[in-house]
Order: C-alpha cells, then sequence, then structure tokens
C-alpha cells in the first residue's frame, strides 16, 4: 500500500476523501470526509513532527537527533504550526545559554538582582 497524501499533486489544493472501505466486512461508506490537518503537511514536515514526538518534545534532544542548529529546528517547528493552522508567536526567546546562566547566578549572588528576578530570567521570561 501507498501512503495517503492529503495535497492535490497536480494544483497543491487539500484532498478530500469520498469513500472509505472496510476489507473484513465488505461496507463501504461514501461522503465527504476530512483528512485531518497532518495531511496538510509536507512529507519533510511530518518526519519533522514524528522526530519532534519520539524525543517528547525537546527542541535540544530534536537537534541533535536531526543534526541541525537550535534556531533551525525551532524555525522548522514554526512552519509545521502554521501548516497546521495555528499562529506563531514569534517573540519567542532563544533558550539561556550555560554563560548566559552564570551571569544571571553572578548578579544573584552580588545582589545586583533578586531572586523572583534570578528566577525569572532563568526561565527565560523577559531577561
Amino acid at each position: 500500500m501507498h501512503p495517503i497524501i492529503g495535497r492535490c499533486p497536480v494544483c497543491e489544493h487539500t484532498l478530500e476523501v469520498t469513500r472509505l472501505y472496510c476489507r473484513h466486512c465488505d461496507t463501504a461508506l461514501e461522503g465527504h470526509f476530512s483528512l485531518g490537518r497532518f495531511y496538510q503537511l509536507s512529507p519533510e514536515q511530518l518526519r519533522f513532527v514524528e522526530t519532534f514526538v519520539s524525543c517528547q518534545g525537546k527542541l535540544n534532544r530534536v537537534q541533535d537527533e536531526l543534526s541541525l542548529s537550535y534556531p533551525t529546528v525551532r524555525n522548522r517547528l514554526h512552519d509545521v504550526i502554521r501548516a497546521l493552522g495555528y499562529e506563531v508567536d514569534e517573540e519567542e526567546e532563544a533558550p539561556l545559554t550555560a554563560g548566559m546562566r552564570q551571569t544571571v547566578l553572578a548578579a544573584l549572588a552580588s545582589g545586583e538582582i533578586t531572586a523572583e528576578e534570578a528566577a525569572r530570567r532563568l526561565r527565560g521570561v523577559g531577561a
């Protein structure tokens, strides 16, 4: 069997299922059925989603698995999110590096920032 495709190979519009068939009991249903959102993804995007899921949604693991930079992995995830019809918050901050964490901890140790501010920065909220 061939994998199902979600886009027309001629015009790129979304395909629609019009017949479902059960091999076991020979039942057939005809009508208009949606393929679902994931069939809107390209084969490359589907492979990315499979990797993302197998890595339990951890972008650093996806980065290692695909041998890509973190920004590239994040951009591919954003492309998938958009392809599924959702909006992406473009103001998402990059993860803190080890050096950035050390800077926050040093500022906390010297009294330049409060513990609450350090925790906020370490979570990546408005550093």
